[in-house]
């Protein structure tokens, strides 16, 4: 300390000691960071006041110009003007600390300036906001040239003090707007005789520095009432500083700022936005963010324990994301630690469990503990806005809800809420979100915190008062809207349900289909699975599991627009099902209102073997994979997006656009902080999971599109390993600290699809284009093992090639699964063998993995989904599904479906049970087609009755007459021919140019017995006499292939659809064109099927069509409105066959699962 400041130090000790009360000044000197929390509790310690003031004083002695500054600005701010006055003289000018705390544009003059007009000090631990800031100091410069005032606003401990410090901290800023000097006052909630005190002392401080700059000028007395103060006041900021600056901190209350009403230029600070509008002269604001960035509150936490940001432990960053980033927390958090530096999770712990009362004072702020800052902001509210505000109690975290929501709590009128909510966001007590319109408000987690902490006895009844009055607003139904009133009902009526523990309630509501109807037509599936799962220990455990079964399968179809029948969507569901039987119950219902629904009676057959099906992107999706610890599942595809969604039930949890091209693959980091990505744009990039930024790209090496990425699995030695398309050079492994790969592996020499690790991380396994996995060992980059896969698929010998897409490994290292075609196969890797495999999936997968511990299986594809699948469920032999090529014989109330299956058999079964009730042999060529004779009464045998040989190409379709003597074949060599199969003659009918996909017999009276209708790839239809087989009509019906055709009952009618993408109505008599249905119109029939219409069938009344494509869907003919549709769980169906009664309806999807449909009656 300077000779001086110490001199006048020992010349003023008396008078100090027998005045000041030292734990007022201490709590100052801490927050300056001159006065630790161990001296001040030896300074505690002392018996007496009097004994307090002398070891500090002792204390103070031996310490530097920083101390003595920051304990003389201590007197001015605890209105001990008068001592100050002793100590002002000696003020020193400038220390080494001071300097480098004014280093930002400060001088030595801001210093003196500041010191003197009582401005507190930079905090020893100190982050710049330099864009508040500036925005601050911009305000300052409009006081240039006329007086006015600044506002400073922000919730408790949000840091607006620091900032309005930092503000004035500004060399030119002061000399050319305020030469006459900035003076600090600290306010706070004060009545009139204590706001006395602290305008007293300011005069008499501004009396003093007028009086050492002119000798001439005397002192006043004291002015005695609030009133004459406010007149000294205003008589020497006009008179004797009148470009002056006067910063009022903490203000609460108008009618103590109006006392600072004197036509002077004012910067407050203050909780409460609206304050200044009692004052007059200009005004402008400065909105104080409630938290710092990450970054920042991170840095402030490093200077407290003297350490580096990047190594703090990880509870830091839980602990600035627990209370959002609070300047005030932070560093109250921050101080406790510098004395303990070893209690991290203990902060936290305590932060989590809301003990505020333990985070207490170890700064200068007014009061004890954070649990009393909180507390002080609501005691001004008036006693009715305190109760609407406690309401606020039952809100969640980071949930901005709309004024509406509060008019039903409140039972206010929508206007009336807003005056009140206004109130609240004035006095920083709610924030409110501008950017939407209507408005919506919300709470600092803190805030919430509290109010969760202070009404913790009533907060079930305060949930119950919310469900109460919801139930009284929409008696009558749930909110449709669909605005941000309806989709806070939707998304927290449970929530409030559980938490109330109306538990009868919450079921009543969730096993509703009619709830689950509305919800995800609104928000989406994935809240409802949401649900689900988070309630799942309060709710009846089968009938939840019901209800969340059925969400997951089906929750992608639930996401198409138009939005599908849930009550149709749930007939699928198994009989013993709660779903099931709410929907049975409903579509009877309706079928009495003439409602058209279906039952698929023969479901019982097929276990799904998916747990959860999403639909997180447009077009196809090249990779999904699992956060290493099970919760979080990342996709991708050729939407050049990267998504993160909840395992459990899809729900998105990130988006981000991250590739210029494809993204062919995402892999999660150990400790899944990170993803990498890669794309056909071949640069590979690393994320940052919590924030979504960009990390790290790495865009050089690769010459190709990079197919994969893969991080290794322990975090200790990270490593990224990527492969491409390159010709050499295709399997790299990166350092991502590093700009360039660490090594290359050679082998492949054709594009390498997909790399990963084995679970040791000793190992890397390729899988190739060129029909090889290969194992890699990691450290020298070696190949260790290569494994011919072709060997391994006996099915697809035939192929000239085999294509491995992926593999990965099973956490144990002993599986490994492979991916080909649009099936998952696992195999042994020791043995070789395969073990089991999973179809479910429309077209090419792209990506396979287990989940963390085993017992899920993930898998992505080009169909646009993501499956979820249950290991031990596969790990069964192969099952048997048959083909789409297949015939239906309705006889009495039975049905007999005969078709291929995947073994290339021929398959009789029994309908309505499934059973089989003959097998062939596999046959030597393909089965292609196939059709059961209506006169058949014994089951088959098996034995060759006929062989009928005369097409040269692919045989497409084969039909029976209906007296059995007659086959009818259509074929890829464009012509059809009708067999007396028994003795071989033919009549072979030519005509058509392209390949006949179909044809249908015309026997709808008695002369038409003899006519054949067929359509063909060449986009015309033919009538033919089959006794003679010549051509009786001939049209060109569309531009492009025809793909399915049906004549109606009464034999009038017919209607075609084709590739052209129409559908069109015809007049079988004279061939003329009747209507078309495009799908540009509304009555499109192509473009709401999921793909192209194959087969179209007449009701025997002509008032309803049937069409197939990737759904089924049945069509009112008159209007050209769909009735309804069916969801296979496979797509691409080729035909249907039709119960004579238009009753019953039986169709094969392509991975050969079998529907008999009913109606329901």
């Amino acid at each position: 300390m300077e000779e001086g400041a110490r001199s006048c130090l020992l010349q003023s000790r008396s008078s100090l000691e027998q005045d000041i009360r030292a734990s007022y000044l201490m709590d100052h000197m801490i927050s300056d960071g001159v006065l630790t929390g161990d001296e001040e509790d030896r300074i505690r310690s002392k018996p007496t006041r009097k004994e307090q003031a002398a070891a500090l004083l002792e204390l103070l002695l031996r310490k530097d110009n920083q101390a003595y500054i920051s304990f003389y600005n201590a007197l001015v701010r605890e209105s001990y003007g008068d001592l100050a006055s002793l100590l002002h003289n000696s003020l020193p000018l400038v220390s080494p600390e001071a300097e480098k705390s004014f280093s930002d544009g400060g001088t030595r003059y801001v210093q003196a300036v500041l010191s003197e007009g009582g401005v507190p000090q930079r905090p020893v631990v100190f982050v710049s906001r330099p864009a508040l800031v500036n925005r601050v100091r911009e305000k300052l410069y409009r006081l240039q040239k006329e007086p006015g005032w600044v506002t400073v606003f922000g919730m408790a401990g949000s840091g607006k003090s620091v900032l309005a410090a930092e503000a004035v901290r500004d060399h030119a800023l002061i000399t050319e707007c305020f030469p006459g000097g900035v003076h600090w006052l600290s306010i706070g909630q004060l009545d009139r005789s204590d706001l006395l005190v602290r305008i007293q002392s300011l005069c008499f401080r501004l009396e003093q520095q007028s009086q050492e700059k002119d000798p001439s000028s005397s002192l006043h007395r004291p002015p005695g009432s609030l009133e004459e103060a406010k007149e000294r006041l205003r008589f020497l900021m006009l008179r004797r500083y009148p470009r002056s600056l006067l910063i009022l901190d903490d203000i609460w209350d108008s009618s103590v700022l109006k006392a600072f009403d004197i036509q002077c230029r004012v910067l407050l600070t203050t909780r409460d936005r609206s304050l200044a509008d009692c004052v007059s002269g200009s005004k402008s604001e400065v909105a104080v963010e409630s938290g710092l960035e990450e970054d920042q509150a991170l840095e402030i936490l490093a200077l407290y324990v003297n350490g580096k940001p990047q190594r703090l432990p990880e509870q830091a960053r839980s602990i600035v994301r627990e209370c959002k980033g609070s300047p005030l927390v932070v560093s109250l958090i921050g101080a406790l630690l510098r004395e303990f530096p070893d209690r991290w999770a203990y902060y936290l712990h305590t932060l989590q469990q809301k003990k505020f009362k333990r985070i207490r004072k170890s700064s200068s702020y007014d009061y004890d503990a954070l649990d009393q800052a909180m507390a002080a902001s609501i005691q001004v509210l008036s006693e009715e806005h305190r109760e609407l505000y406690i309401d606020l109690t039952v809100l969640e975290k980071d949930v901005k809800v709309p004024a509406k929501v509060l008019s039903v709590l409140w039972d206010l009128e929508p206007e009336e809420v807003e005056d009140v909510l206004q109130d609240f966001v004035n006095k920083s007590l709610l924030f409110r979100d501008c950017h939407h319109r209507p408005y919506l408000y919300y709470l600092h987690d803190l805030q919430l915190d509290f109010l969760a902490e202070m009404n913790r006895s009533g907060l079930e009844s305060l949930h119950t008062k919310v469900v109460r009055q919801y139930q009284q607003r929409y008696s009558q139904g749930p909110p449709t809207s669909g605005d941000e009133e309806c989709l806070y009902w939707f998304r927290f009526l449970t929530y409030h349900m559980a938490k109330a523990n109306l538990t009868q309630e919450l079921c009543s509501l969730m096993f509703s289909l009619d709830w689950v109807r509305t919800k995800a037509q609104i928000m989406g599936p994935a809240h409802l699975i949401n649900d689900y799962v988070e309630y799942g220990a309060i709710l009846d455990k089968e009938v939840r599991g019901h209800f969340q079964e059925f969400l997951s399968l089906n929750g992608h179809q639930l996401e198409q627009r138009p939005f599908p029948d849930v009550v149709q969507l749930a007939l699928s569901q198994p009989d013993s099902s709660e779903v099931y039987r709410q929907a049975l119950l409903q579509a009877q219902e309706r079928a009495t209102r003439g409602g058209l629904y279906l039952d698929w009676v023969n479901k019982s057959s097929l276990k799904s073997l998916s747990r959860l099906v999403v639909q997180p992107h447009q077009g196809s999706i090249y990779s999904a994979c699992f956060s290493h610890d099970g919760t979080n599942i990342a996709s991708c595809g050729s939407s050049k997006t990267l998504r993160v969604f909840k395992s459990t039930s899809g729900e998105k949890l990130l988006e981000i656009q991250a590739h210029d091209d494809e993204v062919l693959c995402c892999a999660f980091s150990p400790d899944d902080h990170l993803l990498a990505t890669c794309s056909s744009d071949r640069k590979v990039k690393v994320w940052n999971v919590e924030r979504g930024t960009l990390m790290r790209m790495f865009e050089d090496e690769h010459e190709e599109q990079v197919n994969h990425c893969q991080f290794t699995n322990i975090r200790r030695r990270l490593l990224l390993a990527t492969c491409s398309n390159d010709k050499f050079m295709n399997t790299k492994l990166w350092n991502i600290n590093k700009p360039s790969s660490q090594n290359t592996m050679f082998g492949h020499l054709e594009p390498v699809n997909h790399c990963c690790f084995s679970p040791d991380d000793a190992y890397l396994s390729t899988s190739s284009s060129d029909g090889t996995l290969k194992l890699w060992e990691v450290s020298s980059a070696n190949e260790w093992k290569s494994i011919d896969v072709a060997d391994m698929f006996p099915e697809q010998r035939e192929q000239t090639e085999v294509m491995v897409k992926c593999s990965t490994w099973s956490a144990d290292g002993r599986t490994i699964i492979c991916a080909a075609r649009n099936a998952v196969f696992l195999w042994d890797i020791e043995t070789s063998k395969k073990m089991a495999d999973c179809s479910g999936h429309l077209s090419w997968v792209h990506g396979v993995q287990f989940s963390p511990d085993g017992s899920l299986l993930l898998s992505c594809s080009d169909d646009q989904t993501v499956r979820v699948w249950e290991t031990k469920k596969v790990h069964t032999s192969s099952a048997v599904c048959l083909k789409r090529d297949s015939d239906v014989l309705f006889n009495n109330g039975d049905i007999t479906v005969v078709a291929a299956d995947n073994r290339n058999r021929l398959q009789v079964r029994n309908g309505r049970t499934g059973a089989v009730m003959f097998q062939s042999e596999n046959q030597e060529s393909r089965i292609r087609c196939t059709a059961i004779c209506s006169q058949t009464s014994a089951v088959p045998s098996g034995t060759s009755l006929a062989t009928l040989q005369g097409h040269t190409r692919t045989v497409l379709h084969c039909q029976f007459t209906p007296e059995g003597h007659t086959l009818i074949t259509s074929s890829e060599d464009t012509t059809i021919r009708v067999w007396r199969w028994r003795t071989g003659e033919c009549v072979v009918l030519e005509g058509h140019k392209e390949q006949v996909r179909c044809f249908s017999l015309l026997t709808t009276t008695p002369s038409s017995e003899t006519h054949l209708l067929s359509w063909s790839f060449d986009g015309t239809i033919k009538v033919w006499d089959m006794s003679s087989g010549e051509p009786l009509q001939d049209l060109a019906c569309h531009q492009g292939a025809v793909l399915a055709c049906d004549v109606s009952p009464d034999g009038q009618l017919f209607a075609t659809t084709s590739a052209d993408k129409t559908a069109k109505l015809w007049n079988v008599k004279d061939g003329t064109l009747l209507k078309i249905c495009s799908r540009d119109n509304k009555d499109a029939m192509d473009s709401l099927h999921g793909g192209w219409v194959t087969d179209l069938h007449f009701s025997p009344d002509n008032t309803v069509l049937l069409s197939t494509g990737g759904y089924i869907k049945w069509w009112n003919v008159e209007k050209g409105e769909a009735l309804q549709t069916f969801y296979p769980t496979g797509a691409n169906l080729k035909r249907i066959h039709v119960s004579p009664d238009f009753s019953t309806f039986v169709t094969i999807d392509n991975i050969g699962i079998l529907y008999i449909l009913k109606k329901v009656e």
